[in-house]
Order: C-alpha cells, then sequence, then structure tokens
C-alpha cells in the first residue's frame, strides 16, 4: 500500500474524534501505511489486496479494564461461552442482573461498533460470541475462517476479535494464495490438524512461526479482521489460537462480526 498523505482528513478527524465517546477502548495511533489501508477499506471494504495487509490492530484495552477482565476469567476452571444475541441482551440486561463478562462485553460491543461506524460506515452487527476462563486446548481447533452462514453469497465482512491476556492467536500472514505449493500442504496440516508428507502439525506449527509464514496477533488489542464465505474476490483471515502449554491458561476471547448495507 502507498503512505497516505500527511495532511488530515475528514477520516483522520472522525478518528480523533472517538477518543472521548469510549468507555474502555483507546484507539491506535495508525501509520502513515495504515491509514492508506483505511482509507481503502474505507472507501471499498471488499479490496482483496488491502485484505493481505489484515488484520490490523485498531484499538487496544485500557489497563484498569484489561485487568478486571483477565482477574475474572482466572476465576473459571473451564471455559465459558455466551453467544451475544437477542436473548442474551434479555437474560443479562433487561429481566437478570449482568455479571462481570457480560458488562465488559456490552461495554467493548458498543465501543466496537463506534469505531466500525468511522472505519467502514456500511457495516452493521451480524453476530458475535466471547468465551473466559481456562483455555486447555486452541479454541476452535486447527487453522480456520469465520464464516457468515446467514449469507452464502457473502464476500468479505469485517469482524473484529480480542484476547485478553496469555492466549494469543497466529494467522497466516500475506496474500496466502501466493505460498508456494510446501507451504500451502504445511498449512492444510493445520488446517485440519492432520498429519502431511511435510510433517505432523504440531512441527509444521512451530516451523510455520519460525518462517513468518503464521504471525502472532497481539493480545488486549482489537483486532480488525475479514470473515466470509471464501469468495475469490475476498481474503479471508485463516487463524488459529494459539496452543496453551499443559495445564492450560486463563484468558478471554470476544468476537464481534458485521455485515455490510
Amino acid at each position: 500500500m502507498n503512505a497516505a498523505a500527511a495532511t488530515m482528513t475528514p477520516l483522520h478527524e472522525a478518528w480523533a474524534a472517538l477518543q472521548p465517546r469510549l468507555k474502555i477502548l483507546d484507539p491506535v495511533q495508525f501509520s502513515p501505511d495504515q491509514w492508506s489501508l483505511i482509507e481503502c477499506m474505507h472507501a471499498k471494504f471488499n479490496d482483496r489486496e488491502a485484505h493481505t495487509y489484515l488484520p490490523i490492530p485498531i484499538a487496544r484495552f485500557r489497563e484498569a479494564a484489561k485487568k478486571t477482565i483477565y482477574e475474572h476469567a482466572k476465576q473459571f476452571d473451564d471455559v465459558k461461552t455466551e453467544y451475544v444475541d437477542d436473548r442474551w441482551f434479555v437474560e443479562k440486561f433487561v429481566n437478570g442482573t449482568p455479571d462481570t463478562m457480560a458488562n465488559f462485553v456490552r461495554l467493548c460491543n458498543d465501543d466496537v461498533d463506534a469505531m466500525m461506524g468511522v472505519l467502514v460506515p456500511s457495516a452493521r452487527y451480524r453476530k458475535g460470541h466471547y468465551a473466559y476462563g481456562k483455555f486447555t486446548v486452541p479454541q476452535p481447533h486447527g487453522l480456520h475462517t469465520d464464516h457468515s452462514a446467514e449469507d452464502r453469497g457473502a464476500a468479505g465482512e469485517p469482524i473484529c476479535i480480542a484476547r485478553i491476556e496469555t492466549l494469543g492467536t497466529h494467522c497466516v500472514a500475506g496474500d496466502y494464495k501466493a505460498h508456494d505449493p510446501e507451504t500451502q500442504g504445511m498449512l492444510k496440516a493445520l488446517r485440519y490438524w492432520i498429519a502431511v508428507p511435510e510433517g505432523q502439525p504440531e512441527d509444521i506449527f512451530d516451523e510455520l512461526l519460525k518462517r513468518g509464514a503464521l504471525k502472532t496477533i497481539p493480545v488486549n488489542h482489537v483486532m480488525l479482521m475479514v470473515a466470509g464465505n471464501g469468495s475469490p474476490n475476498a481474503q479471508i483471515t485463516q487463524h488459529i489460537a494459539a496452543r496453551p502449554p499443559d495445564g492450560g491458561l486463563h484468558s478471554a476471547f470476544f468476537q464481534r462480526q458485521y455485515k455490510l448495507t
């Protein structure tokens, strides 16, 4: 991507104006190259070249929120998963008393919606979920993409994920169609978590991290990614949860997916 112009644009100004409105997130300060990417997707989200530069961090959790979310997750020795829909809202906020995590998820969702309203104005909430507790296996296992099952014809759709503390996520770096046949075979091993001629998935996972074919998504950040149904016009983000050590690790995971209007 070409470096963005140094002058302030309306998009720059709208992004800068977000800070006082947000509750638990701080917008990141984009570099000139990142602004070029953002400007491109703001005009047309489904730009496949732009997608090859994703995921990109768009915000980080404030210290107090990060600490409270993590301390709450550490109270659970299994993984609790909640789907954010009308039932969830009624049960948690209308007919019941929301727990600590539900309160933070609602605040995070409001902040992410405000940011997406600036970055991708045509984005509207489609679905979401969150999970927290002690992760002992990748969730979900294997290299995967997030699908839009409600719209089989969907191309790329914005999706934001965040992992709080300790347990990260890795994604396929760059344009995955441009990888050589050997790397493609290695990625197949991770996608289905099976042995292939190139080796066992555990060994391949480590090797691809060393080569940089997989890059690590930073924790405590909201990452903008691409979901969809494999349209040739979009590069859907392929990602995999970090493998926790024996005994597991506590963490929290938030996901919010959008459709384009």
